[in-house]
């Protein structure tokens, strides 16, 4: 036991009489534990953070596009108005909203911003009545378009809540912008839409005021919205035969959350790249420990000398070596798993990820480091050991 706790006493000496060289042997393990744990762990986190959109989301959201084939040559395909009809009275449809988008429209909070925003076109999307209820999202300021903007053509706008951040609208302020010089009076602020960010920074209009302001020339949408709660895979199959009547081109559908939730999915491929590159930090760790170490045999070999001329075993000089290569992988572990974890919870933090961090992954990463450090102590200890003392009085 004594003789251990001299071996012990040594080695920690050794370590800390150089204390650069120490700290720089221990980066190798540090950053190589501390990458593969941030890597993985922000991957982890990542895909928690999407299925928890996706829990808040729900599953039930249909996109329907129209295809080419509902439109004449040349023009825009669009779905028929009573296409929309049709589809609201599938069995488990609760939802359904037709949208159009017009292009060629410059909107301005005010008339010097005419030069940016003729570069930076703002989406005008003419809208059915019910799109919050469809896409399941509240109005944080004023109300949506009702049935009697609808009525009149009345020239009011629903804007996204991006776009009411970048124009510096104030809840409940009375607010017009113009869509190419027409004045439009700003009625509501729709929150954030998240299986369609570019609503964000959309404005909303009705489809009446649509017709009579830009000739689109009728109601027809180009893109349904339908909210199935049930059934969705279904509905989504349905949906292209009941806008065209019977033929199986009428719309192309999608389910925004399968997106999400195959990003989600994470390939474990990529899981395996991040441990590749990381266990090739280590071992680049594991050279700089083999390679300063062995160097330190060197500077230490008058000290090796006369430990060897004091009785010391070619054994106990070797454990000596190995015990420091040891603690370097323990302590490089340690602070790398440690430094990992920070910076999983800063980026959980800064990004609003659900944080998620295995603590059988921080523990299996530590002793990876271990043995890497030890197979790296190998060399130096068997050649601190080889040593004879007339030998050392040469080399020091």
């Amino acid at each position: 036991m004594k003789r251990f706790i001299d071996l012990v006493r040594v080695a920690v000496a050794g370590l800390t009489a150089r204390k650069v060289r120490t700290l720089l042997i221990l980066l190798g393990p540090i950053l190589g534990v501390g990458a593969i744990v941030a890597a993985i762990g922000i991957n982890e986190s990542s895909k928690g953070y999407l299925k928890a959109q996706l829990q808040d989301l729900g599953t039930d959201l249909i996109v329907a596009n129209a295809q080419d084939s509902l439109g004449g040559f040349g023009q825009t395909p669009r779905i028929p108005e009573d296409a929309t009809e049709r589809v609201s009275r599938l069995p488990d449809v609760t939802s359904v909203t037709g949208t159009y988008q017009i292009s060629n429209v410059v909107t301005l909070p005010f008339d010097a911003a005419e030069d940016y925003y003729k570069a930076f076109p703002v989406p005008i999307i003419a809208t059915g009545l019910n799109l919050p209820e469809t896409m399941e999202v509240p109005m944080v300021s004023g109300r949506f378009i009702n049935k009697f903007d609808y009525e009149q053509s009345a020239r009011v706008a629903v804007i996204g809540r991006d776009l009411a951040d970048e124009y510096g609208y104030l809840r409940g302020e009375q607010r017009t912008i113009s869509l190419n010089g027409i004045d439009y009076g700003v009625v509501g602020v729709l929150d954030w839409v998240l299986l369609e960010p570019s609503m964000d920074s959309a404005v909303f209009i009705a489809f009446s005021t649509a017709e009579k302001d830009w000739e689109i020339g009728n109601q027809d949408p180009t893109r349904l919205y339908v909210r199935a709660p049930t059934n969705t895979q279904l509905v989504a199959e349905e949906i292209p035969t009941v806008v065209s009547l019977g033929g199986p081109d009428g719309a192309r559908t999608s389910v925004p959350t399968d997106l999400l939730n195959a990003e989600s999915q994470v390939d474990e491929s990529l899981n395996t790249l991040t441990q590749l590159m990381g266990g090739l930090a280590l071992i680049v760790g594991g050279v700089g420990i083999a390679n300063v170490m062995s160097i330190s045999v060197i500077q230490r070999s008058s000290e090796i000398g006369i430990r060897r001329a004091l009785g010391h075993t070619r054994t106990t000089i070797a454990m000596q070596f190995l015990f420091e290569a040891l603690v370097v992988g323990v302590l490089g572990g340690i602070f790398g798993a440690l430094a990992g974890a920070g910076v999983v919870w800063f980026t959980s933090w800064s990004r609003d990820y659900v944080m998620i961090l295995s603590l059988s992954s921080l523990v299996g990463w530590s002793l990876v480091s271990v043995a890497v450090a030890v197979a790296s102590g190998l060399y130096p200890s068997m050649k601190a050991a080889r040593l004879e003392p007339l030998e050392t009085l040469r080399l020091g």
